[in-house]
């Protein structure tokens, strides 16, 4: 009988969850309401700015998942407060504190992408341009 370890890395896409694959960016939800684009905007934003989620650990993904979607509960409560809605700011200073937090765990800095083309990629595309021109 092979071993546990050797079951999960034979595992193939299809048997994963839809999260895992991309499909969705969150389970059992209409990926067309406005809290579900919200969040996916803060995620896809932040994961940029982490330097793409190729570079990201799943520790770090899920922090930033976390942030997303404190910040989407915040962005609605201040949403009430601006609408003259009472709200409780012991809950909206600890989401703020939880904000914090989060955010000094995945870091605020940018980290950038090297867009810089290989000497291939530079090549081919001078290449390219001159074949273009002819």
């Amino acid at each position: 009988m092979p071993a546990a370890s050797t079951k999960k890395a034979d595992r193939k896409a299809v048997a994963r969850s839809r999260v895992t694959n991309g499909a969705d960016v969150l389970p059992n939800t209409d990926g067309r309401s406005a809290v579900v684009r919200r969040f996916r905007d803060i995620l896809t934003v932040i994961t940029s700015d982490q330097g793409g989620v190729e570079r990201m650990s799943e520790c770090r993904l899920q922090l930033v998942r976390r942030f997303a979607a404190a910040a989407c509960l915040a962005e609605e409560m201040e949403a009430r407060l601006a609408r003259g809605e009472p709200i409780d700011i012991s809950e909206h200073a600890l989401l703020c504190s939880t904000l914090c937090r989060l955010v000094q765990r995945v870091g605020i800095n940018r980290i950038p992408r090297n867009i810089t083309p290989t000497l291939a990629e530079y090549l081919e595309g001078k290449l390219a341009e001159t074949e273009v021109a002819e």
